[in-house]
């Protein structure tokens, strides 16, 4: 039987760095070991540095992609180790 994973979803598309990756911490630090967020962002600073910054952190990143509906918006896919 496949375990179901737990998955959180956050909007930082209206936020500005350094609070993207504060509030992706946040929700990731309140998760447990497994568990899977899905975040939304936008522009080249939260684009080049979440990311990198999760990795720093020891969480893993599934994927990253553009939206193909809306141009400009990021799905980063990460999973707590």
């Amino acid at each position: 039987m496949e375990q179901e994973k737990n998955q959180h979803f956050l909007d930082i598309t209206n936020e500005t760095c350094p609070m993207t990756f504060v509030k992706v911490r946040l929700l990731l630090e309140a998760l447990s070991p497994g568990a899977e967020a899905h975040v939304r962002l936008c522009g080249e600073e939260p684009l080049r540095n979440v990311p990198e910054a999760l990795r720093e952190n020891g969480y893993d990143i599934i994927s990253l992609c553009e939206d193909p509906n809306t141009p400009g918006i990021y799905d980063l896919l990460v999973r707590c180790g």
